[in-house]
């Protein structure tokens, strides 16, 4: 699993410029909790081989009375109790004030790892400005400047300093034919999450254990159906009742990231009464980044009238128009019309993901493509494709070898990802191509 990292801090400190400095982009998963001014907001960062997931909070107040200040203070909080490490940001040019000391009372009390940021720190010589920041307690003040890049780095290597090195989890080994799908329900709160897995649950009749784990490590819960075993990966807080698995709807942003992360296929559920939302969008972008096999469900189908359903068909097409590999359903958790289907999809895109492909027939789908249509001329260079074989699984990888490859064109490469789908029924995966160019061995040598 991934390292979580959250930035707290009282307002206008630049926690949210060192966010985008750590996660290097201005995009972000948000939280978008009805009622709240201030959200948490969510991305991705990697420094080295170490990947992390970055939390940016709201000016923190800890004895916030009421208002949106308290509401801020809980966003806070929580985004606090999912770290593993917290970045304490403050501004060295305006010195101590007493929010700073409130904070690092909080902080303390609370005995997690956390790493003091000396923000705005730019062209300031020597630690004189620091010196004071000792005060709250919480040890060395790393100087940054979030906004010019300085200092990041070494701040982002000493936070990931107090996160062990997870030990290798056997469920994120490579899939063995035969095994258990890791299933995950990814999608924003309310969306019937909880509802599908109920009737997926109360449809089977079984009886369903959570494995040990944190609080904040997915619950998995084990399920057969049609002789295909499944481990469901719980994103909605899944939770033991006595003997019976009760389903609440509380969401954590961490939980569905960690759950896409380690799953095999992602069913992402939207809601057809809000249509798809930026952070739908979002959560989408992250499953097709991680590389996951993915199938679209569109929940209460049945609640919207055949203008909705026309709007929707259309705001999916053009908002998610990078899933068009993706099996898509349109389901009614609640009535449990349209769920049977979901399951010959989700193996479907399992199957395919974990597809093996030949490379004499790679290459001959590769060839006959190219004989189809060339790859265009850049300048006096014209891409020779060669031959392909397969780089991986979970998702596909196929190489293509030949000279020149630097000059292929996206559009070339989808046309190819296109060839190779059909051929290989890749339906519900993503499909990643590189290209590889051979050295040219005269490369290096003179004229005589």
């Amino acid at each position: 699993m991934k390292p979580i990292i959250a930035l707290v801090g009282r307002p206008n400190v630049g926690k949210s410029t060192l966010f985008n400095r750590m996660t290097r982009s201005r995009d972000a998963i948000v939280a978008d909790f009805a009622g709240l001014t201030r959200d948490r907001h969510y991305g991705n960062g990697r420094q080295g081989r170490h990947e992390y997931i970055v939390i940016d909070t709201g000016g923190f107040e800890p004895d916030a009375g009421s208002g949106i200040f308290r509401e801020m203070a809980r966003q806070t909080r929580q985004a606090v109790a999912e770290a593993d490490v917290v970045v304490f940001v403050v501004d060295v040019r305006a010195g101590v004030s007493a929010q700073d000391h409130d904070i690092a009372n909080y902080l303390r009390r609370l005995g997690k790892p956390c790493v003091l940021a000396g923000n705005k720190a730019e062209g300031m010589q020597g630690g004189v400005q620091l010196a004071e920041f000792y005060e709250l307690g919480l040890g060395e003040v790393f100087p940054v400047s979030a906004a010019h890049g300085q200092g990041v780095r070494g701040l982002v290597e000493q936070a990931l300093e107090f996160v062990p090195e997870p030990p290798e989890d056997p469920h994120e080994a490579e899939p063995q034919e035969g095994g258990a799908i890791r299933l995950a329900v990814a999608g924003r709160p309310n969306v019937g999450k909880s509802t599908l897995i109920n009737a997926w649950l109360g449809e089977e009749r079984l009886v369903a254990f959570d494995l040990p784990g944190t609080t904040r490590d997915a619950i998995t819960v084990p399920l057969e159906r049609g002789g295909q075993k499944f481990e469901l990966i719980d994103t909605a807080g899944l939770r033991r009742k006595g003997r019976v698995f009760e389903a609440i709807e509380k969401f954590s942003v961490v939980k569905t990231l960690q759950a896409i992360e380690s799953a095999h296929v992602v069913l992402l559920l939207l809601d057809a009464t809000q249509g798809v939302t930026d952070q739908d969008a979002h959560i989408a972008g992250y499953i097709l980044e991680s590389g996951r096999a993915v199938v679209v469900a569109v929940n209460k189908w049945d609640a919207v009238d055949s203008y909705e359903r026309q709007q929707l068909e259309r705001s999916i097409e053009t908002r998610l128009s990078f899933l068009k590999f993706a099996s898509m359903h349109f389901i009614s958790a609640q009535k449990r019309q349209g769920l049977a289907p979901l399951w010959a999809s989700i193996t479907q895109a399992y199957k395919a993901a974990t597809r093996k492909m030949p490379t004499p027939v790679l290459t001959r789908v590769l060839l006959e493509a190219v004989q189809f249509q060339a790859p265009k001329r850049s300048g006096s260079f014209r891409p020779k494709l060669r031959y392909a074989h397969q780089g991986g699984m979970n998702p596909p990888i196929i190489v293509v070898h030949g000279n020149s490859l630097e000059h292929v064109t996206d559009a070339y490469k989808r046309f190819l990802e296109g060839r190779f789908r059909k051929e290989f029924d890749l339906v519900g995966t993503p499909l990643r191509i590189e290209m590889k160019t051979q050295a040219n061995p005269f490369a290096d040598k003179g004229g005589g």
